[in-house]
């Protein structure tokens, strides 16, 4: 039975088991019942089960996919459209009501995540636009394994923030101080990683603090990407001193990171992880635990359909 072009799929992904995500979702769904949106809901069981969703309505024949969470669900969404069978998947249009955490991609584009009705009548007014996509590839040594990405790929100390941040949050509760806080910790080691990388055809190795190589702005170390100009943006973090690292955070914090001396950026189509030892990687703020050298990478040049404020 096919699916009507105008129906939405929608996929809500609540904050673990609060009252309130589910108040939230019920005032959500009665919105979009008042302004007749036509649309089937499914909710997400936990960890993985968006990119399942999102393949699933993808492969019935769902022309607009709507996301309710933060970036880590948008990035599933985007892996589950991506790698599903759907003859026409880059026509596919994905819908964004911030929901969650981290919500970096949704705020890009003035989204925000107390507004769930601006955010509904952005999807009923339909303004499209292709965006691009990162592509994080590597060979496991018997296939070749594609990870697709809307905001950044961390090498090094913006990976372990992301991870200390994922930690501390189940501690604290509380997403400001849970990521100042893991700034702190982490930051302060000041540890170096041995990488070795290729931009631009140029090799880099040596001992670096981070490395990010983002399609768009991500979380403030690739602060002049963006995600529709078909480059990759890349900072390369030396090891600062004490006084430097200050000053770092609080550039970092203004968005103003690559006027920083330790900061080298790049823009480049195309980055070839050859080393990076002991390094943790996060791609859109998940942790990469199967890992395996070299990675490629690269930019899918508006291989992506969104739905965009006016």
């Amino acid at each position: 039975m096919a699916v009507e072009p105008t129906r939405w799929g929608v996929i809500y992904n609540p904050k673990a088991g609060s009252r309130k995500a589910q108040k939230r979702w019920r005032d959500i769904r009665a919105y979009m019942e008042s302004k007749n949106v036509q649309f089937d809901y499914v909710q997400s069981e936990g960890f993985g089960s968006v990119e399942r969703l999102a393949r699933t309505l993808a492969n019935n024949g769902y022309q607009t996919i709507v996301i309710v969470g933060g970036d880590g669900a948008l990035n599933d969404a985007v892996n589950g459209i991506m790698l599903s069978d759907a003859a026409d998947k880059h026509q596919i249009a994905l819908g964004i009501i911030p929901n969650g955490i981290g919500n970096d991609f949704a705020k890009y584009w003035g989204l925000d995540s107390d507004d769930y009705k601006g955010a509904v009548d952005v999807l009923i007014n339909r303004r499209l636009r292709k965006v691009d996509l990162g592509v994080f590839c590597s060979f496991d040594g018997e296939k070749h394994v594609s990870r697709y990405f809307l905001n950044a790929v961390y090498i090094g100390l913006g990976a372990r923030i992301v991870r200390i941040t994922n930690e501390t949050r189940r501690f604290w509760g509380i997403p400001l101080i849970s990521y100042l806080a893991s700034l702190f910790l982490v930051a302060f080691e000041r540890k170096l990683y041995r990488m070795h990388l290729k931009v631009n055809g140029e090799h880099i190795r040596g001992r670096l603090m981070a490395v990010a190589i983002g399609s768009g702005r991500g979380y403030g170390l690739t602060p002049s990407a963006v995600p529709y100009n078909g480059w990759l943006d890349v900072s390369l973090v030396y090891r600062p001193e004490l006084r430097q690292l200050i000053s770092g955070l609080w550039m970092l914090q203004q968005g103003r990171l690559l006027n920083h001396k330790i900061v080298k950026p790049y823009r480049t189509r195309k980055v070839k992880i050859l080393r990076a030892q002991n390094a943790e990687i996060s791609i859109d703020g998940r942790i990469v635990f199967d890992r395996h050298f070299p990675v490629d990478v690269t930019i899918a040049p508006e291989a992506l359909t969104l739905i965009i404020p006016n």
